[in-house]
């Protein structure tokens, strides 16, 4: 399975953008993106219209 490394923003408050980046293994960049918007909507009980995924890239192995 392939390595991503995703990065984004996500609105911690009112006008707060706070940075993240999350490395995960999954086998597409699109599966990838949704365990990033879980994973930060689960930890941080950010809804999902108020994260923005930057990026996604493969990290080389």
């Amino acid at each position: 399975m392939a390595r991503w490394a995703v990065k984004g923003t996500f609105l911690a408050r009112r006008d707060d953008w706070q940075a993240f980046a999350k490395t995960c293994e999954a086998p597409s960049a699109e599966q990838a993106r949704e365990w990033a918007l879980s994973e930060i909507g689960g930890c941080h009980g950010v809804p999902r219209n108020r994260i923005r995924i930057a990026s996604v890239s493969e990290v080389p192995l």
